[in-house]
């Protein structure tokens, strides 16, 4: 059974959430705030955390920040916030997924499969070497990228960047994260580097480069890789 933790002090929403998940057969454990959260995270493993970012004793960004010292459990923020800088803080904190109130419940239920799925697939392939969509295949360990049987010919930046979003299908990946990842803590402001090396790498893979398939872009928050 799949455990979920949900992470919410508004006892009508803990409800709806408690009912439509266990209908579902998920198993649900429910915190009203931060340190009882944190200590059923502990006790009970959950499988997922949907976390509400206002608390009554802690901010959300800071559970965040407290789960993943010692978890990689899949973190979906539910919130009313619906300012870009709130988002990128909660998913640079390491959140996986950003759900703004009031949301519909079957997109929700659709998220957390998702982010369930996520996991499945990393355990059970914990070091995938080959990624391979309709339209070109990515050898992570050669280091190469075919498109239609040719090799394309990335630069160590175009690769840096596609490497790490490959390696994280379906996941959000801020333009903080990605920025300091390939060019260091003091570029992390250089989101121009980004937009310049992303349309580069579009115009080598995709099929329609202005509208991609497989780049996708969050505007104002980061970018996601979509096999």
């Amino acid at each position: 059974m799949t455990r979920v933790l949900v992470v919410e002090d508004d006892p009508q929403l803990v409800r709806a959430l408690v009912i439509n998940l266990q209908a579902r057969h998920y198993g649900v454990d429910a915190a009203p705030d931060g340190a009882t959260a944190l200590r059923l995270a502990a006790a009970r493993q959950p499988d997922v955390v949907l976390l509400d970012l206002g608390l009554p004793d802690m901010d959300g960004v800071d559970i965040i920040k407290a789960l993943r010292g010692w978890s990689r459990v899949p973190i979906m923020v539910l919130s009313a916030r619906q300012a870009s800088d709130e988002k990128v803080a909660a998913l640079d904190a390491g959140a996986d997924d950003y759900v703004t109130k009031p949301f519909s419940m079957d997109e929700l239920l659709a998220r957390l499969r998702a982010a369930v799925r996520r996991t499945e697939d990393t355990s059970l392939v914990p070091e995938t070497t080959l990624v391979e969509t309709e339209h070109f295949s990515i050898d992570l360990l050669a280091k190469k990228v075919l498109r239609d049987g040719k090799d394309v010919r990335l630069t160590p930046t175009e690769w840096h960047l596609l490497e790490i979003l490959v390696t994280n299908p379906g996941r959000l990946i801020t333009q903080k994260q990605l920025l300091q990842e390939v060019w260091g803590v003091s570029q992390s402001n250089k989101t121009n580097y980004l937009r310049v090396y992303m349309a580069q790498l579009r115009r080598k893979l995709e099929m329609d480069p202005s509208h991609p398939r497989y780049l996708i872009t969050e505007p104002g928050m980061g970018y996601r890789f979509e096999g």
